[in-house]
């Protein structure tokens, strides 16, 4: 409270003077009117203008050349220069073993342009590439996909037509127990890395809103694990499949022709005749199953850090993302379409793989070489060890003719 009267009586001397009079301004000076007027002291703590401190590092010639050593003599505390080097992605010394951490010493990652992205460092080059196009554009092929199929099938409708499959009826043993052994187990662990695959990608617009972050996460790591893990036994799966089925996926002349009708769709033939595999088929097994398929394997092998020498650093890790992400989508888009003519798009065509048999009017409708050779006896009408009674007792002795 003192001090407070004491300001006050201060200040009220300087302005009014010592008699109580407000003291009249001085005449002015002719000299001091010519003059500018000095600024005012403003008492208190002042900062200090960063611009005004000497010696100014700018002084120097080579300013933005400087060293961190050179900056430090002239600014003390500024590592402008060290930090310029990080963001240009140069590698810093570190004392860890380049064996066990081989980017120890480099924090950001040296400038690139990945297709689709700018000219920039490649953790945000990798960045841009899977938000602008790989989530997007993949999004966009899966509905796509997904409206043709379900277009084409309200507009054509399940394709061939019913036949008999009693007891009494021959069958074509089409697949063995070893080959649908392989078919399932490969299904089963696409099946699972497709959807596993799909939540970590897009689960983000479509769960994450409903399932809140707590547990959309526990269920994104989750999932993570079981695709990790499932991921050898489609590889393993994927290896059998190939080399079960490439000798009868060897494109020939009926395939030309297959594709020239459009498999029937762009002539009057509902079914163009075919061996035991289509040329829609051969696509699929070549361009949807076996080359994406080796490339999606190798990468996520990278991925999980299981072939050495790669997957070390985060270039080999971003670069087998963007392959695996890619073809993996791609995979996916083309298996829906193998998966929707194996089921409800084609009459007859799930029960093939179910139980390994087809009728001779089935195999005859959809894959009229094929059947010609089997009647020929070129291929065996029963391929597994144990043919069935029914089987064996319809088939016709040889010079028999054979009944449809």
């Amino acid at each position: 409270m003192k001090y407070i009267v004491w300001s006050m009586a201060l200040a009220a001397s300087l302005a009014w003077g010592p008699s109580g009079a407000q003291t009249p301004p001085a005449a002015p000076d002719a000299s001091a009117a010519a003059a500018p007027a000095a600024p005012a002291a403003v008492g208190g703590v002042q900062s200090q203008n960063i611009f005004q401190v000497k010696p100014d590092a700018s002084a120097d010639p080579k300013y933005a050349e400087q060293t961190n050593g050179e900056r430090m003599k002239v600014q003390p505390g500024n590592n402008a220069p060290m930090w310029r080097q990080v963001g240009q992605g140069v590698t810093g010394y570190s004392s860890l073993p380049v064996t066990q951490a081989p980017e120890a010493g480099n924090l950001i990652q040296r400038f690139v342009q990945y297709p689709g992205s700018r000219v920039t460092n490649a953790g945000e080059a990798w960045r841009q590439v899977r938000n602008h196009w790989i989530i997007p554009y993949g999004a966009a092929l899966f509905a796509i996909v997904l409206l043709a199929l379900g277009i084409f099938y309200f507009v054509k409708g399940p394709l061939g037509h019913e036949h008999p499959d009693d007891a009494s009826a021959r069958r074509i043993e089409r697949f063995t127990p070893f080959e649908r052994a392989a078919h399932w187990s490969n299904a089963f662990a696409f099946i699972t890395l497709a959807i596993s695959g799909i939540v970590m990608a897009f689960g983000k617009f479509f769960l994450l809103p409903i399932m809140g972050a707590t547990l959309f996460g526990w269920l994104t790591y989750a999932l993570k694990n079981v695709h990790n893990f499932m991921g050898p036994l489609f590889a393993v799966s994927l290896a059998v499949i190939i080399l079960t089925f490439v000798k009868d996926n060897i494109a020939n002349r009926a395939d030309f022709v297959w594709l020239s009708k459009g498999g029937g769709m762009l002539g009057g033939d509902h079914q163009v005749p075919s061996h035991r595999f289509n040329a829609g088929e051969k696509g699929l097994f070549w361009w949807g199953i076996t080359i994406p398929g080796i490339f999606v394997v190798g990468t996520g092998l990278v991925l999980d850090k299981l072939i050495p020498g790669f997957g070390d650093v985060r270039g080999d890790m971003q670069i087998a993302h963007m392959i695996h992400a890619t073809l993996a989508i791609w995979m996916m888009a083309l298996i829906c379409g193998h998966i929707y003519m194996g089921t409800v798009g084609m009459r007859g065509a799930y029960k093939a793989m179910k139980t390994g048999y087809v009728s001779d009017g089935w195999a005859q409708e959809h894959h009229e070489l094929w059947y010609d050779d089997v009647q020929a006896g070129k291929i065996p009408r029963e391929r597994s060890a144990n043919p069935s009674a029914a089987d064996t007792a319809a088939t016709p002795s040889a010079g028999q003719p054979a009944q449809v």
